[in-house]
């Protein structure tokens, strides 16, 4: 079984993160770009089958700049075979249906038997590069999974819907997503980090994929306007004087909140 894990380098959540106002892009350089979360999960879940199973290759596929291959290098450090990364300068400010066909082109030429990845990237919180996927890839496909068992022909989980929990269940090959229900990703030891500088790292172009963007035909969602967000105003501060009371019922019923 060859299980292909989507990963996606981002900001550091834990950092200040910024649109560039000219571009709408986020502002990558001069912070830190990790490993985005949910991908760790995602691929944590192909790890463990994979050791739990025989004949399970895991390896990684990601979409982003030359300078994203250190994030790529940590899901080799974890565990994973090998990766393969789609660079090209064509691609900057790439939209969720260019990436989903890029991405789509990627895993034809390689194969897959399962493709893994997060529901929703923590930067642009799109989340919906999975299911364009499946559709483009003529396969089922299972998304938003906060539970994941995979089979020797079919995966299956749960994820929450309104007023309760749906069991899916998809036959391979099929493309699914998962929450951060699923569990943290592993540490990469010291053996496991040496490993990752040897194992292969494979970067495709547009033009190995035989795929051509032109900007100016190509149908892609267009960017209206971009503001930098405003700062936070003050709260309204109730003084008790006796009436607090009184005050905070007036706020909550004049804003709609009882």
């Amino acid at each position: 079984m060859r299980i292909v894990v989507l990963v996606k380098e981002v900001p550091d959540t834990y950092g200040d993160r910024h649109l560039d106002l000219e571009t709408g892009l986020t502002q990558r350089e001069g912070g830190e770009n990790v490993l985005d979360e949910i991908t760790e999960r995602a691929l944590e879940a192909a790890l463990t089958h994979a050791d739990a199973s025989d004949g399970v290759e895991v390896t990684l596929l990601s979409m982003a700049p030359d300078a994203a291959h250190a994030s790529v290098r940590k899901g080799l450090a974890l565990g994973a075979a090998s990766a393969t990364v789609v660079s090209d300068e064509a691609l900057a400010g790439a939209d969720a249906v260019l990436t989903a066909q890029v991405l789509a082109a990627a895993l034809r030429r390689g194969g897959f038997d399962l493709v893994l990845a997060g529901a929703s990237s923590t930067d642009g919180t799109g989340g919906v590069v999975p299911s364009l996927l499946a559709e483009l890839l003529g396969v089922p496909g299972a998304v938003g999974l906060s539970s994941l068992e995979i089979g020797a022909d079919a995966v299956s989980g749960t994820r929450p819907v309104d007023g309760g929990v749906q069991s899916v269940r998809a036959s391979l090959p099929a493309v699914v997503s998962v929450t951060e229900a699923l569990p943290d990703a592993r540490f990469a030891n010291f053996k496991g980090i040496v490993a990752a500088k040897k194992k292969p790292l494979e970067k495709l172009s547009l033009a190995d994929l035989d795929i051509t963007v032109d900007p100016a035909v190509e149908a892609r969602s267009i960017l209206v306007s971009v503001a930098q967000r405003p700062p936070r105003a003050g709260g309204i501060k109730i003084v008790d004087e006796g009436d607090a009371g009184t005050q905070l019922a007036q706020f909550l019923a004049e804003n709609r909140l009882v």
